[in-house]
């Protein structure tokens, strides 16, 4: 099995070969100046894994962050495409931060990276607990998903089990990432998991397979943490919500949107779920059948998290903030966890 925690020396050698390697803040500050933006020397790396992040003060007092897209993750044309949903959210007034238009375009390249700059905002992680907060943020993606609603994404991929899942299991194996002492546990409890979320709702009522309408696919954020919405000051103009980092926009279900703002036992998550939803369908109708898919959609994003960390290990950035990756200790535990979807899978889901 290849080893997920390589010497240091066997790491070195690996990360001078990394694309982002060459990305110095002197080509960051280049790449700014090719677009007419002149940074007065104050860089700082924001906390991004999958691209590149940077927010540059400017010597004429402004600042803006700079995004320097992974290279082969997207095409030219699904970044476009996200690039043109941020901007029909932005002229529906929806507080979404996307890239600015600068010499015509909002996607530049420069010294091999594909690059976009939007402005910078503040703002804090949302207050998660407080029924209003909640309420506001669902007030705006009810509004989000009216807009995505209206077309589907022509290149961007879907939100789906093969993807998502059956990909990412298979990729696992296929390249011996797995420690064998806990890779026939890890399958078996993987492969019960996807087994369960093909007879679910997302794969079933959402392709018509039963006699009822099936589930829509939209336009989504779909990646809706809470570390991707700003809280601003509401007494503030424009205060509440503002949603950042579109780069993981795909089609699929509006619960995506949602379940990731809830947590903690039953309870709370119903709580949690019913301040999104009083504020949801102030604008927009709910499809209460998607409820059935929270769990479905929190296994898939866990079985792809692990895949998701494989895939980026050669990126130098991976082994220093991941160290825990790859040991039996870490695979055990999602065993451990997957047991603990496949019985939340079972359970009767949230009634709202």
């Amino acid at each position: 099995m290849a080893d997920p925690h390589p010497s240091s020396a066997s790491r070195a050698s690996r990360a001078l070969t990394h694309p982002y390697e060459t990305l110095t803040p002197d080509v960051v500050m280049d790449a700014l100046a090719s677009v007419g933006l002149y940074g007065d020397g104050r860089l700082m790396a924001l906390s991004s894994y999958e691209n590149r992040v940077y927010q540059i003060h400017l010597e004429d007092g402004g600042a803006v962050v700079a995004k320097f897209y992974r290279p082969g993750r997207w095409s030219e044309a699904q970044i476009l495409e996200e690039h043109a949903f941020a901007a029909e959210l932005m002229a529906a007034e929806i507080p979404v931060v996307g890239p600015l238009v600068l010499a015509d375009r909002t996607l530049h390249a420069f010294a091999g990276f594909a690059f976009s700059v939007s402005p910078s905002r503040g703002g804090r992680a949302p207050e998660l607990d407080d029924f209003e907060v909640l309420e506001w943020i669902g007030r705006f993606l009810a509004r989000i998903h009216t807009v995505g609603a209206a077309r589907l994404f022509a290149h961007r991929p879907a939100l789906d089990l093969q993807s998502f899942g059956t990909a990412s299991r298979d990729w696992l194996l296929a390249h011996d990432k797995i420690p064998l002492d806990v890779q026939g546990a890890w399958q078996a409890a993987c492969t019960d998991a996807l087994d369960l979320i093909a007879a679910s709702a997302m794969e079933t009522k959402a392709t018509g397979s039963f006699d009822t309408e099936p589930l829509q696919s939209i336009r989504l954020h779909g990646d809706c943490h809470p570390g991707n919405i700003l809280w601003t000051p509401t007494e503030r103009p424009g205060g509440g919500p503002h949603f950042v980092d579109l780069d993981d926009a795909r089609s699929g279900p509006a619960v995506q949107d949602l379940w990731m703002l809830v947590s903690g036992d039953r309870r709370q998550r119903t709580a949690q779920l019913s301040g999104l939803l009083d504020g949801y369908e102030q604008f927009r109708a709910f499809d209460r059948r998607e409820l059935a898919l929270i769990e479905p959609l929190r296994t898939l994003r866990l079985i792809h998290y692990s895949a998701w960390l494989a895939r980026r290990w050669a990126d130098p950035i991976f082994p220093i903030n991941f160290p825990w990756f790859g040991s039996s200790d870490y695979w055990k535990g999602q065993v451990d966890m997957l047991h603990e979807q496949i019985e939340a899978m079972q359970e009767p889901p949230l009634l709202v």
